[in-house]
């Protein structure tokens, strides 16, 4: 109906509006906007109406009310299809709109009642709903796209048209999750930790090799408005991420920042830890990691909790791995491992800890608190005759880390700093203490264990005190806990009981 067409622009961030505005200028469009946006566009000389002059009225309420009027949205949501919707149009004077820019104010960065934008949903919602007839565009890296496709066809497609309507409802999603969050947030009956509804606003991030099988595809995805350590993290070669390298490493890089203030390495393979090692020094933790199960490192992860000097290059560069992170590599670290076509090699940012667990189920979501997991000696319990000496408790407090990252059963047995036998992921707790038992291979004399759940039964405590171990550090809480502590006691094994168990399936 409208010759020419008209645009309305109406944003806050206001990066590229001049070019947009100039561009849609030329190509013969009426430009309609409001307040600051109409005082940038006029101030580079480019025509236009501003919205008060459109609707007759002012901003009022303190800007909170500018575009909510028929003339603006009645433009915005006319079919021009349906004769009656024509009809209206002509009956109150209202021209429609063939495009509407608008992005809002921003309440990710500045929270707050103000900072909730209620105009410029109410258009892009509009727009978008509207989109066989009109465009909408919520990001300016989207203006030079649809001005060249103006200019080269005289109009946006219908493909065009519907892909930036679906960016803009995904847009106003994310906005009302964010708005949902801070509510939950600042709460003054105090947030629940896990509220009546969630609200998951995830943009792709990173398309992946593949995902956990090479017939499978997978992406990474971030929460909409967040940045994670993935964001940050640079590689420095090899091949692209897959699922499993992604999901691997980071198991490995949050356990290796679990493990304290000493240089520390973990190698992970299936998202179980294999080896893991404190020391003094990076490189000497990395070589007692991987020796805690070499079979196990081939094709692992390995993550290290200081830079990597090209001496622990030159002792990881034989081994076959998919994936080394750490915080940073020397250039002659990364000259060795640069020889490594397949390696995947990364800097990275610390992890931060999540708070929610989630986990997909028929028609939605698992979701727990993040696990957390301490190692305070204060809070536990010597329930046995036999007391740990302080290495002991050193490594005990290392094993029960470890063991929280282990998939249950989860068995570790740990001596001077170094984790010697790891049985992960069995149905019943004596296989997951044999296992880590065969691993250590006679390493546990003299040594600890930690288990993630009580032992229902003395025969692991038997299995264990046969491999040679002297402390145990388990949760407790079994009817047959009086029966363990004295199969521990009779082979002078120091029980300590934390009262918190850490299942991983």
């Amino acid at each position: 109906m409208t010759t020419p067409p008209v645009a309305l622009l109406s944003v806050y961030d206001k990066t590229g509006i001049t070019e947009l505005a100039r561009g849609l200028h030329e190509l013969g469009w009426r430009l309609v906007s409001s307040g600051g946006t109409a005082k940038v566009v006029a101030e580079a000389g480019i025509a236009v109406v501003d919205v008060a002059e459109l609707t007759g009225v002012p901003a009022i309420l303190g800007h909170r009310v500018v575009t909510l009027h028929p003339k603006i949205h009645g433009g915005l949501l006319a079919d021009l299809d349906d004769p009656s919707h024509v009809a209206d149009l002509e009956r109150y004077a209202i021209e429609p709109f063939g495009l509407v820019v608008s992005n809002l104010y921003p309440f990710g960065a500045h929270p707050g009642i103000e900072t909730i934008d209620v105009g410029g949903p109410a258009m892009v919602r509009a727009a978008a709903k509207n989109h066989a007839h009109v465009g909408v565009i919520v990001d300016p890296s989207d203006y030079a796209v649809v001005l060249q496709e103006l200019r080269a066809d005289g109009a946006m497609s219908a493909t065009t048209r519907r892909a930036l309507a679906r960016k803009a409802f995904a847009h106003t999603a994310a906005y009302d999750a964010a708005i949902v969050q801070w509510l939950d947030a600042t709460d003054p009956g105090g947030a629940a930790v896990l509220p009546s509804t969630l609200h998951l606003a995830l943009e792709r991030a990173q398309e992946l090799r593949y995902g956990e099988n090479p017939h499978q595809r997978g992406a990474r995805y971030r929460s909409i408005g967040a940045r994670s350590w993935w964001d940050d993290a640079v590689q420095h070669g090899g091949k692209e991420l897959s699922y499993l390298n992604v999901f691997d490493t980071e198991a490995a890089w949050r356990l290796v920042h679990r493990l304290g203030e000493r240089p520390a390495a973990v190698v992970v393979k299936h998202a179980n830890p294999c080896g893991v090692a404190v020391a003094a020094d990076v490189t000497d933790a990395y070589r007692a990691a991987h020796a805690c199960d070499p079979v196990s490192a081939f094709g692992g992860i390995v993550a290290l909790n200081r830079p990597v000097p090209t001496e622990l290059a030159e002792a990881l560069a034989p081994v076959f791995t998919e994936v080394v992170v750490a915080p940073s590599f020397s250039a002659g670290a990364l000259d060795v491992l640069a020889a490594k076509k397949n390696l995947r090699v990364l800097s990275a940012p610390p992890p931060a800890a999540p708070a929610l667990d989630m986990r997909t189920v028929d028609g939605g979501l698992l979701v727990q608190e993040a696990d957390r997991v301490s190692s305070d000696r204060a809070a536990w319990t010597v329930v046995t005759r036999a007391v740990p000496t302080d290495a002991q408790w050193r490594d005990l407090e290392l094993a029960w880390v470890v063991c929280a990252a282990v998939s249950s059963n989860a068995i570790v047995l740990a001596v001077d700093g170094q984790a010697i036998g790891i049985g992960a992921g069995q149905q019943n707790r004596v296989d997951s203490a044999r296992i880590a038992s065969a691993k250590a291979a006679g390493r546990a004399v003299g040594g600890v264990c930690a288990s993630d759940a009580y032992f229902p039964f003395r025969d692991g405590l038997d299995v264990l005190a046969a491999a040679g171990v002297t402390a145990v550090v388990q949760p407790g809480g079994s009817i047959r806990d009086p029966e363990v502590i004295a199969a521990a006691d009779e082979h002078g094994i120091a029980m300590v009981l934390t009262g918190e168990r850490h299942f991983r399936h």
